[in-house]
């Protein structure tokens, strides 16, 4: 094994630090370590007096070396930008509009675009081009950066639907950049749109288009319809590359599905592509974050043997791992190596290590790493600050937590979800619930969305001090706001709130089935099934007559056929909604069970399921078929023998 893990020192890693294709070894690096720690402390006075020194050749590698630290590179750049220094040449050009692009900062990216498009003399563009392929590797780069010299994403996509409409036909590039745009901007419907057209009108999407579409939807976290997308690939014989695996990858570490995410890798090596440093530090990441440290190991060994060094990265993934496994003395023995070989530590690290002390209930040890990382210049985020407030809270320190916060919030450090729900379940566990509930709608004025657990702890707070009614009340933000959380468990609420009655899930559900917002309503009818209470006869009512409007007739239907199954009658709306709608999509065999189970029930009565038919087909102009079912009494009585015997 390549690697030794922590105890036994880190004696294989590279040591020198991570570099690029600028040269075979890193260009003055003294004096790009000496501007690193004058940007760490602001201090750009000392960083004039360097500045005769720089060539373009170390300011590119300064880029490169701070290009995960948006302050550094940003104080850096604004420093280069104030006098338009002398190195400001082309190969800089390109990293910085890499850099930028990494940190969507796309308005001043497009400024700089524009700038090198005007200022290069190289009129086929072959020269800013290939310089921006040189550095696309070294910055871990998008194809982001060659877009914004193409053109601008929305234009684009207005111009290719006005071709369209001239029945002319946009070449395969010109529809795959679009593709690449609109995927980077997060924009998938419209990209599937693209795709789509491009099926319809018999141009065969190559590589290019799979690769992007594959990634874009693994970055919105759609991993189903990247992995239909990266099957279709293969059967039309297309390749995916590097990236797309290394997203693929990632998505199936985010699902925590590791043995996916090598079945994946191993097929890239089948079909001869080389795993890149990104790849290998996903993995890493992927079984670190399960605290699987002898898997992770075997990849960092594998990634040294195929000539990659550790970035920073890949040493905060090795160190979360061994936080999560509370093994401290081991995470720190990573940040002993790392500073070694000259690769920094950086806020992630540091805070890395200050939420495990924290995890781990070390409170002095916590603070002490944030003293030194202050001390380093390293000046501390949201989640140190959250760490160090939920060590607190947890040890009830409370007045110590609430002056952390107001120390981050004069910082000009804004808090997040995560911070807020710390404090409002620590103000609830003290039984202080009208300081919690400011909190809550502090967060809520600052654009912040609750999660589940800061409902929960709100609403178990109210109910343990039996003020059901604000519980209930709170309850129905859920629904009555636009700020219903994506991944609520309603389970959680109805447990915490069972002191309320029962009529409010009622109303919950009835809520979620005026707006039509039919995955809620199910998720709280599964969790009322979870938390084995019987559904009334009420919330089947609701349920069927929600998804008829929303034009789920299978899941209505099934309602149905549940609902008598368990005795309950359905009432009289609810069934001629469901019988309207399954005779208006020809759903026969279901319609015909419905009518025999309603007219057993004796709650409908013939002559109203008589007109439901009429009345469907005179709305939408069916003025023959309305006559022909001016018959549907006779079709009725061939169901319901009562019906014969009162006729005759």
């Amino acid at each position: 094994m390549l690697f030794r893990k922590p105890r036994h020192r880190l004696l294989h890693l590279s040591e020198n630090p991570p570099f690029s294709s600028l040269s075979t070894c890193p260009p003055n690096a003294d004096l790009v370590d000496k501007a690193i720690a004058i940007l760490k402390r602001h201090d750009l006075v000392h960083l004039d007096h360097l500045s005769h020194q720089f060539t373009p050749q170390s300011v590119s590698y300064l880029l490169l070396q701070t290009q995960y630290d948006k302050t550094l590179t940003l104080r850096f750049l604004n420093w280069v930008n104030f006098d338009r220094r002398p190195f400001f040449d082309l190969h800089y050009k390109c990293i910085y509009l890499h850099v930028l692009a990494r940190f969507k900062l796309y308005k001043t990216a497009q400024s700089l675009a524009e700038n090198v498009a005007v200022d290069v003399c190289d009129k086929s563009g072959k020269l800013v081009f290939q310089c921006l392929k040189d550095s696309y590797d070294d910055c871990s780069s998008s194809s982001a950066v060659f877009d914004l010299l193409i053109g601008r994403v929305d234009e684009a996509y207005r111009y290719l639907n006005s071709m369209s409409v001239r029945n002319l036909e946009p070449s395969l590039i010109s529809r795959n950049v679009i593709i690449n745009g609109l995927c980077r901007e997060g924009r998938m419907n419209e990209a599937s749109e693209v795709l789509q057209e491009m099926n319809r009108n018999g141009l065969v999407p190559d590589e290019v288009t799979y690769n992007t579409l594959v990634n874009g939807y693994c970055k919105e976290g759609n991993f189903h319809q990247a992995l239909v997308l990266h099957a279709e690939m293969i059967r039309n014989g297309l390749s995916p590359n590097v990236v797309t695996y290394t997203s693929l990858i990632n998505s199936m570490c985010k699902e925590r599905n590791l043995h996916r995410a090598m079945e994946f890798f191993d097929q890239m090596r089948i079909r001869g592509l080389r795993p890149n440093e990104r790849t290998y530090t996903t993995i890493i990441d992927g079984f670190s974050q399960q605290g699987c440290m002898d898997e992770a190991y075997r990849v960092l060994d594998e990634m040294t043997r195929s000539g990659f060094s550790p970035s920073i990265v890949t040493y905060n993934a090795l160190i979360n791992g061994y936080c999560v496994l509370g093994r401290m003395e081991d995470a720190l023995t990573i940040i002993h190596d790392m500073m070694r070989k000259r690769v920094m530590p950086d806020v992630v690290s540091d805070s890395t290590i200050i939420s495990g002390f924290c995890r781990n209930k070390c409170l002095d040890e916590a603070f002490k790493v944030n003293r030194e990382m202050v001390e380093k210049g390293i000046l501390p985020d949201v989640v140190t600050y959250s760490s160090l407030i939920k060590g607190l809270c947890e040890q009830k320190r409370l007045d110590e937590a609430c002056n952390l916060f107001q120390e981050m919030l004069r910082k000009g450090l804004l808090p997040d979800e995560c911070t807020y729900t710390t404090l409002i379940n620590a103000y609830c566990v003290e039984g202080d619930i009208s300081s919690a509930l400011h909190l809550h709608e502090e967060m809520i004025q600052k654009g912040l969305l609750p999660n589940v657990v800061t409902y929960s702890v709100l609403i178990n707070g109210l109910s343990k001090q039996a003020r059901t009614r604000e519980a209930k009340r709170l309850l129905f933000k859920l629904y009555s706001e636009h700020s219903v959380p994506d991944d609520v468990r309603y389970g959680v609420l109805i447990e915490n709130c069972s002191n309320i009655e029962f009529k409010g899930v009622v109303a919950l559900l009835k809520g979620f089935c005026m707006k039509g917002l039919m995955n809620e309503a199910d998720r709280v009818f599964e969790s009322v099934l979870q938390r084995r209470h019987k559904p009334s006869e009420a919330i089947y009512n609701i349920m069927i007559h929600g998804h008829c409007r929303v034009g789920n007739l299978h899941k209505a239907f099934n309602m149905f056929t549940e609902m008598m199954g368990h005795g309950f009658v359905p009432h009289t709306a609810a069934v001629i909604t469901l019988i309207k709608e399954l005779l208006k999509h020809g759903m026969s065999e279901e319609l015909n069970q419905v009518i025999k189970n309603t007219l057993s029930s004796s709650r409908v009565t013939d002559a109203e399921l008589a007109k439901v038919p009429v009345e469907v087909n005179q709305k939408e102009g069916n003025m023959d078929a309305a006559r022909r079912f001016n018959n549907f009494e006779f079709y009725i009585s061939t169901l319901n023998p009562v019906y014969r015997r009162d006729k005759v």
